[in-house]
């Protein structure tokens, strides 16, 4: 049982980490080289300062630090006893377990693991003790590893909220490759098309390329250390993307008739794959949507998104995802708030009943 965390690194992930063990009833003792941050992280209720002597080993510590900082930063912390259990959150898995064994870690203890929750913030600030809720937490024991430190680490993230998944590190790198570090470039290379774009038609951008490019808003010089680790996987999947884009601009190029099969075929397989991102539950998103989704007008005004949760709350219909359009200088914006197929309907009438502009 985890009574006692010490976490390294108070940014975004570290932060968070603290905050959801806290809620948790767990004694958090925070380090971080910037003292403006291990600040931001203490005033947020993370946790307390890691002094000098730090005391009896805590139960797990959590070295939140960009991968090519792990290993030495892992060292350390080993070096002063903080813990019987270390893990780490960076995003790469097998180049940080390279280096920690390069480095003379002590592996048996180490298990690197990744939360696979995040913003495009950064920063304590942008920290949120609900970040992992939902979400998978790799876990990838090294074969040295011993059970204790697999389970220790593995109730870790079911404390912070996230569905344990243990798996080999070279597995996690191609995992994210596929579903994260090539996004992420994708959505970057759309982004930088728009540097170029003229004001009128940058006027004209709507939810759909806020959605596409909203990733691409994270720490440059992080996601150059993140896909520098993991260069092989990641420049796989985007050739793949490329040669798709390749030859769909091909056909576009040709016009119509088989050219827009092409470009069709490309689109079918785009929902398809969609369709396979696990929903809510980790169950695979049916073909047919599970949730319809009420559009509400939402005012531009304080607290009206809380008035219309709380409406939503006495309909007695529970939320599943919430998605939020506004237009740039309009007066209102749209909620689209998804629930339960049987639910809609209810709802809707409840929603109009006090007041709201309901569009379905």
């Amino acid at each position: 049982m985890i009574d006692r965390a010490v976490v390294i690194g108070a940014g975004l992930i570290g932060t968070s980490v603290a905050l959801a063990l806290r809620g948790q009833g767990v004694r958090v003792h925070l380090d971080d080289p910037d003292p403006r941050n291990l600040r931001i992280a203490r005033d947020m209720g993370a946790g307390e300062r890691l002094g000098a002597d730090p005391g009896p080993p805590a139960d797990v510590a959590v070295i939140a630090a960009p991968p090519a900082a792990v290993p030495q930063a892992l060292l350390a912390a080993q070096r002063r006893h903080l813990a019987h259990v270390y893990t780490d959150a960076a995003s790469v898995k097998a180049r940080v377990a390279e280096g920690a064994e390069r480095a003379g870690c002590d592996m048996s203890v180490f298990v690197p693991g990744h939360p696979m929750g995040g913003r495009e913030k950064s920063g304590p600030g942008a920290a949120r003790s609900y970040l992992f809720e939902g979400r998978s937490w790799a876990v990838c024991p090294t074969p040295e590893a011993g059970t204790k430190a697999v389970a220790a680490v593995t109730e870790l993230a079911r404390l912070c909220g996230a569905d344990p998944v243990v798996m080999d590190a070279a597995a996690h790198d191609r995992a994210v490759a596929l579903v994260s570090h090539a996004p992420h470039l994708a959505s970057s290379a759309v982004a930088a098309r728009l540097a170029e774009g003229d004001a009128q038609a940058l006027r004209l951008a709507g939810q759909g390329v806020r959605d596409v490019t909203r990733i691409a808003g994270g720490d440059p010089a992080l996601w150059t250390e993140i896909l520098g680790g993991n260069p092989g996987p990641v420049a796989e999947v985007l050739e793949a993307v490329s040669a798709d884009l390749s030859a769909a601009a091909g056909r576009l190029r040709e016009g119509g008739g088989a050219g827009l099969d092409g470009v069709r075929a490309l689109l079918e397989r785009g929902v398809e794959g969609r369709g396979r991102i696990p929903g809510k539950h980790g169950e695979p998103s049916p073909t047919i949507p599970r949730y319809t989704e009420v559009p509400v007008v939402l005012p531009d005004e304080p607290g009206a998104l809380g008035r219309l949760f709380s409406a939503v709350g006495e309909a007695g219909v529970n939320i599943e995802d919430v998605r939020m359009d506004h237009s740039p200088g309009q007066p209102q914006g749209l909620a689209q708030l998804a629930v339960l197929p049987e639910a809609a309907e209810g709802l809707v009438g409840a929603l109009r009943e006090r007041g709201w502009s309901v569009h379905i």
